[in-house]
């Protein structure tokens, strides 16, 4: 279902007011400044899947900051992916300045200073969701920020495309679909970033690049099947499984223990939002393709240093707390 937000029945008096607070709550508390004695009608066509919210804005030219005084006050967490439709941004953050063109991404982080320019009629739509589903260091986000990304890398056009696709079909997606696409989008950007630090060998041509992402979005889209084997994947890509695995030594990682930290991340954050009356332990297991229950609990306790019911007891005494 989706939330829509417009200034159109709105006298332009009114707009500028309602616009501000509008912004603010469907992403994080922001300055607003409109670049219009009249400002032009707009609206905010918002959809959540999972804990990502999409969001297509379409407004007149303004400008967006976001303040050590709003952070200090709000301290909210999150990250916002902003793919270009119309109109040119200019972006700040982290000592950078860029310019992003319709086609292209860029990235803001909530918990420091942010600004965004925009001079003329826009649209674009945003993937927000908190930081901490994406699971890279500190360090590496603040190299990202305040960035264009289009099809100049294998990571970055296949996030692109993917971005693209994912706003035309917002939404008519399922829950549970929504929550799994919101996941790829995380590991996809993940994967650029990892890209863009030079975590991929810098030896290996671009193809291969392109290839080992192509991979892991097809992983992540199966992740669910407990018969996903190496050999299935290298036939799905026209791929020698042994080319597939010297895709993956690439990162120091093989095949199988990529797919399972994956399977594990995703359990682990179910397990954390189950509510009282949710999914056992062997449902969530099950669902992210562990054949076995004491299987899945032994992986478990070996990458977290904790049994699976204990994590999710912790996290439901967390919230209740």
């Amino acid at each position: 279902m989706s939330l829509i937000l417009s200034t159109s029945l709105l006298s332009a008096s009114d707009r500028a007011g309602f616009w501000h607070d509008a912004v603010s709550r469907t992403f994080v508390p922001l300055d607003v400044t409109l670049h219009e004695e009249a400002p032009s009608a707009a609206t905010i066509n918002s959809s959540q899947l999972g804990s990502m919210q999409v969001s297509t804005v379409t407004a007149g030219p303004q400008t967006v900051v976001r303040s050590p005084r709003m952070i200090a006050r709000d301290g909210k967490e999150h990250l916002t992916l902003t793919l270009l439709h119309q109109g040119i941004a200019e972006r700040s953050q982290d000592g950078r300045d860029t310019v992003v063109h319709p086609g292209q991404f860029s990235l803001s982080d909530s918990r420091r200073p942010f600004s965004k320019t925009l001079r003329q009629a826009f649209s674009f739509t945003s993937f927000h969701f908190p930081r901490s589903v994406l699971g890279v260091t500190d360090d590496d986000l603040r190299a990202v920020t305040a960035t264009a990304f289009g099809q100049n890398g294998p990571s970055s056009a296949l996030l692109a495309g993917h971005l693209e696709r994912l706003n035309r079909a917002a939404e008519s997606l399922t829950p549970a679909q929504g929550r799994r696409l919101a996941l790829i989008t995380c590991d996809l950007l993940a994967c650029l970033i990892q890209e863009r630090q030079g975590r991929l060998s810098p030896q290996a041509p671009a193809a291969a690049h392109a290839m080992l992402t192509r991979i892991k979005e097809h992983v992540l889209r199966h992740l669910e099947d407990p018969d996903l084997t190496p050999a299935d994947i290298a036939s799905a890509h026209h791929v020698s499984v042994r080319y597939l695995h010297k895709l993956f030594e690439s990162e120091g990682i093989t095949v199988s223990r990529w797919i399972r930290q994956q399977r594990l991340e995703r359990c682990r954050r179910e397990l954390a939002r189950a509510t009282p009356h949710g999914p056992s332990v062997a449902a969530v297991a099950h669902r992210w393709g562990f054949a076995s229950p004491s299987h899945f609990s032994r992986a478990f306790r070996l990458a977290y240093d904790t049994t699976p019911r204990e994590w999710q007891a912790a996290a439901r005494m967390s919230r209740t707390s």
